[in-house]
């Protein structure tokens, strides 16, 4: 997969919603609605082949013309065609196909990978990866984030349809290395931080403040094998409310 065309920035990322969510609200005057227009406009951007994606040089205006096309159609048009609304079991693909949901994906990817690999590394040899991951990426350094992957390293990113996110699992460690340094490039305002992930440590990513990714890292010996990353906002809402509990961000 030719992960160039669809790897963006968190800060593009956020901006892009927040671009498609005013246009849509300066239509609609609701909140409600237009989350569902945006929700409608990435479905319908996931649906076009990724050929027809690549030939698209701006893809923000493309959708932001989207959601004025949606805005001007009947409500319902949309409603009943929108994936979230329903049980999340699968998302309708290229051709009509059905793909598994991403959690399903990351779930099956990880017993499998348990499956055949070592026992994780010890909790000292893990954060001392994490972290240098972490510098890795937030100072755009390529040769030594390679240098913390394993060879056939794997990275699923679940952005749930809600933004512009990776579809499909990154496999490879040239690859997996430039989807993350596109992913948390250095940008204004965007910081990145260690902090407890699902128990371990791993990293969030901020963009003005926000929580804009939280990436869960797979370590065998000293080479990171696999990296869950999540950039899909409704996941995202525990980690930006003030009361969730989890505190200021861990050291860099």
């Amino acid at each position: 997969m030719d992960t160039t065309s669809e790897s963006v920035s968190v800060a593009e990322l956020l901006d892009e919603r927040r671009h498609l969510l005013d246009v849509a609200c300066s239509i609609l005057g609701t909140g409600t609605e237009a989350e569902s227009v945006v929700a409608e406009t990435y479905r319908q951007w996931y649906e076009l082949p990724d050929p027809a994606r690549a030939l698209i040089s701006t893809p923000r205006s493309w959708l932001a013309e989207l959601v004025g096309r949606i805005c001007s159609a009947e409500p319902s048009a949309f409603v009943l065609h929108d994936p979230f609304r329903t049980a999340p079991v699968a998302v309708l693909g290229v051709g009509g196909q059905t793909y598994p949901d991403c959690t399903e994906l990351a779930d099956h990817a990880r017993r499998s990978l348990r499956a055949r690999r070592s026992r994780p590394a010890a909790p000292r040899q893990h954060d001392a990866v994490v972290r240098t991951v972490r510098l890795a990426c937030a100072t755009g350094d390529a040769p030594l984030l390679a240098s913390q992957l394993a060879r056939d390293v794997t990275a699923v990113f679940d952005g749930g349809g809600k933004v512009r996110a990776l579809t499909e699992p990154v496999h490879g460690s040239p690859e997996v290395a430039h989807s993350l340094l596109t992913l948390l490039a250095p940008r204004p305002g965007t910081a990145l931080h260690t902090h407890s992930v699902n128990g371990r440590t791993g990293i969030v990513a901020r963009y003005d403040h926000r929580v804009s990714a939280v990436i869960s890292l797979d370590i065998a010996g000293s080479r990171v094998i696999q990296a869950w990353v999540i950039v899909n906002p409704d996941k995202l809402l525990s980690w930006n409310r003030p009361t969730a509990g989890r505190g200021s961000p861990g050291r860099a």
